[in-house]
């Protein structure tokens, strides 16, 4: 096996890594594995790789990373603004362990913010979302 080979498999084990860990860290180690594969294969010698390797994954980490998490942070918070104060209905009673409701057609994980049971096909508003989880309270 070629060492731009090795190099290679390295960014994919890095994107895979970035798929299960979604931080943008391993993002820019591969993107910087994929320039070192590419001078690799142009031919550059072993330490030239690594040298360009901890500089792209530096300035990866330094520029790209932060562009990337400002990019995601305003996706949440266009998906907060859609859902947050909305009205919703209850289509599978919600519990402090479990609970559905229905919104835009949609239905999503529910739980009651202060704790209380919430029957199916009662109205609710969404007070807070975490992950996939929509906290709600009876209207």
């Amino acid at each position: 096996m070629e060492l731009w080979q090795v190099w290679g498999l390295i960014a994919i084990m890095f994107f895979i890594v970035e798929m299960f860990t979604p931080t943008t860290f391993f993002l820019n180690l591969g993107l910087a594995s994929l320039i070192s594969a590419l001078t690799a294969w142009l031919g550059g010698n072993f330490s030239v790789q690594i040298i360009i390797f901890v500089v792209f994954s530096a300035v990866c980490l330094l520029f790209l990373r932060p562009v990337l998490l400002k990019k995601r942070n305003e996706k949440d918070s266009e998906f907060d603004e859609k859902y947050k104060n909305q009205t919703a209905v209850v289509t599978e009673k919600i519990t402090n362990e479990n609970g559905r409701i229905a919104i835009y057609g949609e239905t999503w994980q529910a739980k009651s913010v202060d704790g209380t049971d919430i029957e199916k096909d009662a109205r609710v508003k969404i007070v807070k979302i975490e992950s996939i989880i929509m906290y709600v309270e009876k209207i």
